[in-house]
């Protein structure tokens, strides 16, 4: 019942999206920074944040949310695609990652088999590298 109530009350709204994650850990971020130093302004701009989150989230604009999102995903997509590679570099034990001189492609190739010539998939470029 409570959750035909919430379905019900959420329909036609915007939802959720990368800015507004983006948004809940700007606000966490101010407002442990109030938390460590007690200064007002980050009490305050913490909260404008949060609020403007919960506006997007409520929002029953969703091209004007999309196209907020396509913005802010043309500025920080970069960031986070490299933030994931990092990651997935970092977890990945069994594979070896390199980028191709030509064209930039991300590559992988299997760990330990030495010197081989990997051939890039997207330029077809042939180079010579460690495993």
């Amino acid at each position: 019942m409570i959750r035909n109530a919430l379905q019900r009350f959420m329909y036609g709204r915007y939802g959720n999206d990368q800015l507004n994650v983006a948004l809940l850990v700007l606000y966490l971020a101010f407002f442990v920074l109030y938390l460590v130093t007690g200064l007002e302004p980050l009490y305050w701009i913490s909260f404008v944040v949060i609020l403007f989150a919960l506006f997007r989230l409520l929002s029953r604009n969703p091209a004007r949310r999309r196209a907020e999102n396509a913005q802010f995903l043309r500025v920080a997509g970069p960031a986070i695609q490299w933030f994931r590679l990092r990651r997935t570099i970092h977890r990945d034990k069994e594979h070896c990652y390199f980028k191709c001189p030509n064209c930039g492609q991300q590559l992988r190739v299997p760990r330990g088999k030495g010197r081989i010539t990997v051939t890039c998939r997207s330029c077809g470029a042939t180079f010579e590298e460690k495993s």
